[in-house]
């Protein structure tokens, strides 16, 4: 009997394979794997969250990724965005030491304080163990569990950005 090719259901299934094949490992080879875990959901967000009308200046604006602060990705996060996009929008990489309101992110991944942002269109995420509290005021905060990188969502800070996340990705947050 001939083998059927494995189908994914779901943007997610790539990020889930990399989380759950990921056990315990040296040192050395767990921070890139983190990285590029953390890179891959980075990008997999996208497609579980709905902007406001008006989060972009025009019908054709790129979808903004930005990286405040220390940058942990390396190519990582430009390797994973290469040739994709976001709603049918290109995908456009910023980085810079801060971000302020205005400054055009959709997604912004720091470990900065991320209060600054409150109330604007930006899916803010973080690490849990982010200098400064931004983890506490993140949309989504990246924690590691029995040697594995997971994310909690703060349902409210996402609702008070005006975001609308999918219960798809809510029912892959744990519980703080």
């Amino acid at each position: 009997m001939p083998e059927r090719p494995l189908r994914w259901c779901g943007p997610l299934a790539l990020s889930l394979l990399l989380v759950l094949a990921g056990g315990p490992a040296s040192v050395a080879s767990a921070e890139p794997l983190e990285a590029a875990v953390k890179a891959t959901f980075l990008y997999k967000f996208i497609a579980f969250v709905a902007w406001p009308p008006g989060a972009f200046a025009t019908a054709d604006s790129p979808f903004r990724l930005c990286v405040e602060g220390p940058d942990p990705f390396g190519d990582l996060l430009d390797r994973a965005v290469a040739g994709q996009n976001a709603g049918g929008r290109p995908i456009e990489l910023m980085r810079r030491p801060q971000f302020e309101k205005g400054s055009g992110c959709h997604l912004l991944y720091g470990t900065m304080p991320m209060d600054r942002l409150r109330g604007e269109p930006v899916l803010t995420v973080s690490d849990a163990d982010a200098p400064g509290g931004s983890a506490a005021e993140a949309v989504i905060t990246f924690v590691l569990q029995e040697d594995r990188v997971r994310f909690v969502i703060d349902a409210a800070a996402a609702q008070g950005n005006r975001l609308a996340i999918s219960s798809k990705l809510m029912s892959l947050s744990v519980r703080p």
